[in-house]
């Protein structure tokens, strides 16, 4: 990355964190360029570009201000510590890019913005989404991705389609991602359950549910899994491509936090699979806004015609698909994914460090990753989570109970709950990590 768009992004992550505060004045450009071993020209151009996007503001012969954004003030409540939410945080969201790109957009394509649209989502956006997964080891060709609104659709037209395997029970990971586990059971769809824990997958269990099981698809999140946080080891990821080939299987990889890791020597499971049986998904809500609404799913050849069958109409925003196209190809998704990876890598470091100073290695069982949101708190059986969550709540702390990550008949279940870093305050994080233990402790004062 270059210098002065590394000073841009700690200057950002700064400001949202609350480092810098709605009117502080910022270093001096002779101070900055001290601070990060650069010349004065690159902070000055670092300084230039936040101005332009209006989060600073200069004043002659004196310096560079903090822009007061909407919404702050002295009175503000900002007391409650979010643990629990997993949407991306309202601050760091690319409202001005964003912006700049949906105008771009409607001049852009203003002609076939009044169209129905294709269902299988805007061509050139499907064309710039073969180079951009790519990047990813998810080498495609246009007509086997469908832009869907949100991931959740592709989920949902997915278990409810038949597959030409003739099977038709769904395998999910326990625990896993709650709303889907939710819909499966609503919808009265069989679905069954096999563990997974922060150390991996059991693949030889694995293995005897692909055989016997009648397994439709087997559902998993191969790295920052919802809940664990953790990522599928590269030679678990071969075996499960190994076995879904073998054994007629499809694997519906759920690749939604792609862009909030290192990425470096990750390849998902369909870069391993070379029989047609993974289906890659991917969401573009948590790099950029909930609001988007924008996901894409890679399918097998065999898989396209049913799920064309189910999805018949372009009903994916249009405006919102060529605002996404013009966001990568002119590079603004690169760079925002990379503030984003910084900003949520230094939470998770300090998320770390408290649970190192007051924890210790009792409370969290999760192993440390290298990006993601998702951190769990492993319990003791004794305490008892209800009334752990409703104390927090009384110490305005938020979280997630793990209750909620298995189906509901499912026996062999894990007493957690699980910390997400993404609505949390850089500032807030120790002091919650603390109330956290000290609420846990006086759960079951025996165990420290």
């Amino acid at each position: 990355m270059k210098k002065y768009l590394s000073i841009l992004t700690d200057m950002e992550s700064k400001i949202q964190e609350g480092q810098y505060r709605s009117g502080q004045k910022l270093p001096s450009v002779r101070s900055a360029a001290q601070t990060y071993g650069c010349s004065i020209s690159t902070v000055i151009r670092a300084y230039s570009e936040l101005e332009k996007r209006h989060a600073i503001y200069s004043v002659s012969q004196s310096g560079y201000y903090v822009v007061q954004k909407d919404g702050d003030s002295d009175n503000m409540d900002q007391s409650w510590i979010d643990f629990a939410s997993a949407s991306p945080d309202v601050n760091v969201f690319p409202y001005l890019d964003f912006q700049h790109c949906l105008n771009k957009a409607i001049d852009t394509y203003k002609y076939e913005l009044f169209t129905y649209g294709d269902p299988k989502g805007m061509e050139k956006l499907r064309h710039t989404l073969v180079s951009h997964l790519a990047d990813s080891q998810v080498f495609t060709v246009p007509d086997r991705i469908v832009v869907t609104s949100g991931a959740n659709q592709a989920l949902e037209i997915l278990a409810k389609m038949p597959f030409p395997n003739g099977k038709s029970v769904i395998l999910v990971e326990q625990p896993s991602y709650n709303n889907y586990l939710e819909y499966l059971e609503s919808e009265g769809l069989s679905v069954i359950g096999i563990p997974r824990s922060t150390a991996g997958i059991d693949l030889g269990a694995l293995e005897d549910r692909f055989k016997t099981g009648n397994i439709k698809f087997f559902y998993t999140m191969s790295r920052y899994h919802n809940p664990l946080g953790t990522s599928l080891r590269m030679e678990e990821r071969k075996a499960i491509a190994a076995l879904a080939s073998q054994y007629d299987v499809f694997v519906l990889e759920d690749d939604y936090m792609a862009d909030l890791g290192s990425g470096r020597g990750f390849d998902p499971i369909y870069a391993y699979n070379q029989t047609s049986h993974i289906i890659y998904l991917k969401s573009f809500s948590k790099i950029i806004f909930p609001g988007l609404r924008l996901g894409a799913v890679v399918l097998p050849e065999k898989l396209l015609e049913g799920f064309h069958a189910y999805k018949k109409y372009g009903d994916t925003s249009l405006l919102s698909q060529a605002a996404l196209e013009i966001y990568i190809s002119n590079g603004m998704y690169e760079r925002h994914k990379q503030k984003i990876y910084s900003q949520y890598e230094t939470r998770m470091q300090a998320l770390d460090s408290a649970v190192k100073r007051y924890g210790g290695t009792v409370l969290v069982k999760a192993v440390p990753g290298d990006g993601g949101i998702y951190k769990l708190f492993m319990l003791p059986q004794t305490v008892n989570l209800d009334r752990l969550i409703k104390r927090l709540k009384m110490r305005n702390i938020l979280v997630m109970p793990g209750k909620l990550f298995y189906l509901s008949d499912y026996l062999e279940r894990k007493k957690f709950i699980r910390i997400s870093i993404s609505r949390a305050r850089l500032t807030q994080i120790e002091e919650g990590v603390q109330a956290i233990v000290e609420e846990v402790k006086r759960e079951d004062g025996n165990l420290w």
